[in-house]
């Protein structure tokens, strides 16, 4: 369970990060991919910072190369997050490519065809036997 004071530093870290890799490189394998920061966990003593971020836009390759560019330019990011953090220490910065949302994704487009296919046969018409029960009812 984390504290208020972390989850206040880890909102901090999470705006400097997003704001540094969309703001302050300027590598080219980051121009085919979007990249969001999901999330970010702080150990208790406030010393290291797990910064989960996800990948979108481009192919599988291009992802890959925009994640390790900002692996690359990890340095230049922890030095933007102590420009912007007002405490004792500076948390390590611990950068991991967070695929939880592409599976959820997955999973949403797999329940999607699933229904699709499900609501094409509750859409086919009735049986002739069934219509002629209801001719004859009538």
């Amino acid at each position: 369970m984390s504290t208020r004071r972390q989850e206040k530093i880890a909102r901090v870290v999470k705006e400097a990060v997003s704001d540094a890799i969309a703001n302050h490189l300027s590598d080219p394998r980051l121009e085919d991919a979007f990249v969001s920061v999901t999330r970010v966990e702080l150990s208790a003593d406030l010393r290291i910072a797990n910064v989960y971020l996800s990948m979108f836009g481009g192919a599988e390759s291009a992802q890959n190369k925009a994640f390790n560019a900002i692996l690359h330019a990890r340095n230049r990011i922890q030095f933007l997050l102590a420009g912007r953090i007002k405490s004792k220490f500076c948390p390590v910065l611990n950068l991991h490519k967070d695929d939880k949302f592409k599976k959820t994704l997955e999973t949403l487009n797999l329940i999607d065809k699933l229904v699709g296919e499900s609501g094409d046969k509750d859409s086919s018409p009735p049986d002739s036997s069934e219509a002629n029960n209801e001719d004859i009812k009538n």
